[in-house]
């Protein structure tokens, strides 16, 4: 085997069993129970949800705290929030792509589960070769640090989402295009269909395709921000799948409001130029998770404060 178990080593075989047990279980309420019928969701539906998924990642929290004490339990936390607020600028992707598709409300979710589902393989695969990595190799910690410094930086500069989601500039797109037929018909919540005995991939599909290259690009900057936090492989999966998880609900409560979050970008910036600074020093000075907690709850707050305190100006004529 190219990659050891070091994931599966900080904790036994039937604690991962339980936790993806769970997980599975949820999804299978979610979608086979409480989303049967496609519909729109409504903003209480989706803060009820938001609601549900924070207090099952602070009650996974408590049975860390409780079974593997403090330290787990506070790098567990600092991760989590680091992946949500990544999640909110997920978000805001996924406003422009349902727009520029003009995807029905009421089978949004249906690609959301689905895009998701992709989007849990793809990170555990990333944490399981970003642990291996650093156990081999420490100095790629010191590139991971780096690239959260750019990425940082870059995140507070202006920059236009839309060139995210071109069709016609997204890779995957272009490539599933060649080698399968799209309809131009958009077909309900489906995503294949017939036309005249041939099996074509709907409109939908290709959403799909492009919220899940969407987020692979942001998977580059959470194995890297988690990583800094913990190099624990448990800690590491349990808190980006439960932020994760977590990122449906949080698409329709904050979809029309994200305005009233603008400086919560700049904070994420912030954040992942400190902890790519703490990767980089780490072998001088070992800043303690307590205080990067301190650090990402700090900025956090001051920029949710500044974003509801602060009006934006008024667009010029």
């Amino acid at each position: 085997m190219l990659l050891s178990l070091a994931l599966l080593d900080s904790m036994p075989l039937w604690a991962w069993a339980g936790f993806f047990a769970f997980i599975v279980a949820m999804l299978a309420l979610d979608l086979g129970v409480l989303q049967r019928t496609p519909h729109a969701v409504s903003m209480k539906e989706a803060l009820v949800w938001c609601a549900v998924w924070f207090s099952l990642a602070l009650g996974f929290n408590a049975l860390l705290l409780h079974w593997r004490g403090g330290e787990a339990a506070q790098q567990f936390l600092a991760a989590y929030l680091v992946e949500l607020c990544l999640s909110v600028d997920n978000v805001f992707v996924f406003i422009l792509v349902f727009a520029y598709f003009k995807v029905s409300p009421q089978y949004q979710h249906r690609v959301l589960f689905w895009g998701i589902i992709g989007a849990v393989l793809m990170r555990g695969v990333f944490i399981l070769v970003g642990v291996e990595m650093i156990q081999r190799f420490h100095w790629v910690l010191y590139l991971f640090g780096l690239f959260l410094v750019y990425t940082g930086v870059k995140m507070a500069l202006p920059r236009d989402e839309a060139e995210q989601i071109h069709p016609d500039k997204n890779i995957a797109v272009r490539m599933f295009r060649r080698f399968f037929p799209v309809s131009t018909q958009a077909t309900g919540g489906s995503f294949f269909t017939l036309e005249h005995g041939r099996r074509m991939a709907t409109p939908l599909f290709v959403v799909l395709i492009v919220i899940e290259t969407t987020d692979l690009v942001f998977a580059l900057d959470s194995l890297p921000a988690v990583l800094a936090i913990t190099k624990d492989g448990f800690i590491a999966l349990t808190s980006n799948i439960f932020a994760i998880l977590g990122l449906r609900s949080l698409y329709f409560a904050l979809n029309g409001v994200m305005q009233l979050f603008r400086y919560l970008k700049v904070g994420l910036a912030i954040i992942l130029v400190f902890i790519g600074i703490k990767m980089l020093i780490v072998r001088w000075l070992d800043i303690t998770t307590a205080t990067s907690l301190g650090v990402i709850g700090g900025v956090l707050t001051m920029s949710v404060l500044l974003s509801l305190l602060i009006k934006e100006p008024p667009a010029k004529s």
